[in-house]
C-alpha cells in the first residue's frame, strides 16, 4: 500500500508461502537481486548444468535470512520432505535437491529461485494489514512466473479489479 513506510517492500508483490498462529512468511516475486542470475548462482555453487539455464534472475526474497535460497515453483515437482505445498498451484523448496534436478533437467516445469524471504512473527501480519499496510489478494502462476517484472504489480492490482490511483494511505472505519 502506499503508507507502507519501508522502501524495500514499494511496489512490492509477494507470495504468502506459511501462514499460522506461528507467524507468516512470504517471497518477493518481482524484485530481482543485483547482478545475480540463475547461471551464476548455479556456477557459484558448482552445480553442473546438463540442460541450458535460461538467464533468469535470481529474485530478492526479502530481508531474512538473505544466504538462503528458496525456490517457489509449480506444484508438479516434489523433493519429498523438503517440499512445501502452496495451496494448488505452487509449491516451494529450500533444498539444494531443486537446484541439481533443475541442472539436470528434473526440476519443476516453472521455478523462480529468491535468497531471502520475509518474515512476521504471530498476529504481525494481521496487524499490518488491518494498518491498511498491505493489500491482499490471490495470485496466479502466470503472474509469478510469465509475467515481467515491472509488470507484476500493476498486474496484481488489475486482477483484484484496483486502479493503483484510488489507493489511499490512510484508513477509516465507517
Amino acid at each position: 500500500m502506499p503508507g507502507l513506510a519501508d522502501e524495500r517492500f514499494a511496489h512490492g508483490v509477494i507470495v504468502v508461502c506459511a501462514h499460522s498462529v506461528d507467524g507468516a512468511m512470504g517471497i518477493v516475486v518481482n524484485k530481482p537481486a543485483d547482478h545475480v542470475t540463475m547461471p551464476s548462482l548455479f556456477r557459484q555453487l558448482a552445480i553442473p548444468c546438463h540442460v541450458p539455464l535460461r538467464p533468469a534472475p535470481v529474485y530478492a526474497g526479502g530481508p531474512v535470512d538473505m544466504e538462503r535460497g528458496f525456490v517457489l515453483h509449480t506444484p508438479d515437482y516434489d523433493a519429498a520432505v523438503a517440499t512445501l505445498k502452496i495451496g494448488s498451484d505452487f509449491s516451494m523448496t529450500a533444498s539444494l535437491d531443486v537446484l541439481e534436478d533443475m541442472a539436470a533437467g528434473r526440476g519443476p516445469e516453472m521455478a523462480l529461485l529468491a535468497l531471502g524471504y520475509c518474515g512476521w512473527a504471530p498476529g504481525q501480519l494481521e496487524t499490518e494489514i488491518t494498518d491498511n499496510g498491505w493489500l491482499v489478494g490471490d495470485v496466479t502462476p502466470g503472474l509469478v512466473f510469465s509475467t515481467e517484472d515491472e509488470r507484476k504489480w500493476d498486474m496484481a492490482m488489475a486482477a483484484q479489479g484496483i486502479d493503483p490511483l484510488t489507493l489511499s494511505a490512510t484508513s477509516g472505519r465507517a
